[in-house]
């Protein structure tokens, strides 16, 4: 069971400078968080999609799916019940309280989406490299490029786990939804123990290798923006500008 998001292609996604990708990323945030208008937001979804679909990453989506749904689901259900409304469907659920969900549930799954999209076209390291060319310190870029990387470690570690005690009999399928969880509590303590000595070892090896002893580093990996991260930063930039142009002169 691969845990790790990133997906090695060749592509034109893949080439990009992670510095151009981290700014398609934050300027899609940026026009989903600006605009309540579905027509734009679906707009801004197939962008998303075609963006993705460019790397042919978009098959990890499949692994977050039940998250996509579930917000989605979640935000409908919640500000249908209390956004209200002139226009009545059933109870208090109105139509206006209906597309407000949808369009809040369509705003998270961009963003969700967006950075899913980043992660799987983006290594660990290029992530690191990319946030110390933008003057982030290395302690705090590399702080966040570990996190990255100890989620998958973490989840395959409890995937592990949960798999060996199954093969000892250990029923995990069976009752109601909180029969299940209750199932999964004791789990977690060989989980929490693992992930603990991982992280002990992890630290000590950084010691071993003088971790933050200089301040200046080198690095074996070279990054470099070129004639299609220059374009599509401008395209992003020129994006963003207008659409908060547009927020403030029609008010959409």
């Amino acid at each position: 069971m691969d845990m790790f998001l990133y997906i090695d292609k060749n592509t034109f996604l893949h080439r990009l400078d992670p510095r151009t990708k981290l700014l398609v990323m934050f300027g899609s945030f940026a026009i989903a968080l600006l605009f309540n208008s579905l027509p734009i937001l679906i707009g801004l979804g197939i962008v998303i999609f075609l963006y993705g679909q460019s790397g042919r990453v978009l098959s990890n989506l499949k692994r977050i799916r039940v998250i996509l749904f579930m917000i989605a689901l979640m935000s409908i259900i919640i500000w249908s019940l209390t956004k209200g409304g002139e226009t009545k469907l059933l109870g208090p659920i109105t139509l206006e309280g209906l597309l407000h969900g949808i369009m809040i549930g369509l705003k998270f799954d961009i963003m969700i989406i967006s950075g899913m999209i980043f992660l799987s076209s983006t290594k660990i390291e290029e992530i690191s490299l990319g946030l110390v060319k933008l003057k982030v310190p290395y302690r705090g870029a590399f702080a966040f490029s570990t996190a990255i990387r100890l989620v998958p470690m973490i989840v395959g570690t409890s995937y592990t786990i949960t798999q060996a005690q199954k093969s000892r009999g250990l029923d995990l399928d069976s009752g109601t939804l909180f029969q299940k969880a209750k199932k999964y509590v004791p789990l977690l303590i060989p989980t929490l123990i693992s992930v603990i000595r991982g992280t002990n070892v992890f630290s000590m090896a950084l010691e071993s290798k003088g971790f933050g002893y200089d301040k200046e580093r080198t690095n074996y990996m070279e990054i470099g923006f070129d004639g299609k991260d220059y374009a599509l930063m401008v395209i992003t930039i020129l994006a963003v500008i207008f659409s908060i142009y547009s927020k403030i002169a029609f008010k959409l």
